[in-house]
């Protein structure tokens, strides 16, 4: 049998212990699942694809942000226990699931919505495969924000006004995207208040980020550019 810690409440509450029999190839979320299926059916958490595609299934394990569905139990155990918690740095709703809301008014903050920079009837932007700034563009343009590195960094746990790393890396790509017609906007709000200055460069987030991402360098790439500005856009 497996010992596994839940927390269970708000932000008043307390952790639950239960045991769950040990299977082959088990991850945590299949833990968490057992518990919900046989033990506790009003335990509230988050999960839809269970294959590490949406990132619903984040939580905090044994200390440390992950997506449940790719964590193996084997991989992450200490001893022979299991402490389960919400994803810190969010509002919580219950047991397990957070509010998302604020984190993802960060991207509003940090001027990461894509604007058209022309029109059907415009020429097209020139952009090579080789071009730098379309391989910073795409370094980090697959994070479909779990929030992971959020609740990772330190920074965002004591300066409730700083936008985040996953905020910051959108930025960065919208920054190098030839195609974005607000560069100039997004760059200025990446670097106002609570924006990439805020970055003690710990690197919780690239660490901890589930599809190796670095949203560290895309943060340090803000920074420079703030020395040099933007380069240039060609058009043909």
């Amino acid at each position: 049998m497996l010992k596994v810690s839940i927390w269970r409440g708000v932000d008043e509450g307390e952790f639950i212990d239960y045991e769950v029999p040990m299977r082959a190839n088990q991850t945590v979320l299949d833990i968490v699942t057992e518990v919900q299926r046989n033990q506790e059916p009003d335990l509230a958490y988050r999960f839809a694809c269970r294959v590490g595609v949406c990132g619903s299934c984040a939580m905090t394990v044994n200390g440390r942000p992950r997506w449940t569905c790719r964590s193996h139990v084997n991989d992450v155990i200490d001893g022979d226990r299991l402490v389960l918690e919400p994803l810190r740095s969010h509002p919580r709703i219950r047991d397990l699931v957070v509010d998302l809301a604020p984190f993802f008014e960060t991207w509003k903050g940090s001027g990461a919505v894509f604007k058209p920079s022309a029109t059907r009837d415009d020429k097209p932007v020139k952009i090579t495969a080789d071009d730098p700034a379309r391989k910073n563009a795409d370094a980090g343009i697959e994070c479909i924000n779990c929030a992971v590195c959020y609740s990772a960094c330190d920074v965002v746990s004591w300066d409730k006004n700083y936008l985040g790393p996953a905020a910051l890396n959108r930025a960065w790509t919208l920054v190098n995207d030839a195609k974005h017609g607000e560069r100039k906007e997004t760059l200025n709000k990446a670097l106002g208040d609570g924006g990439c200055g805020s970055c003690h460069s710990m690197g919780n987030c690239t660490r901890n980020c589930p599809v190796g991402l670095s949203p560290s360098a895309g943060i340090a790439g803000l920074k420079k550019f703030a020395l040099r500005g933007l380069p240039k856009v060609e058009k043909p």
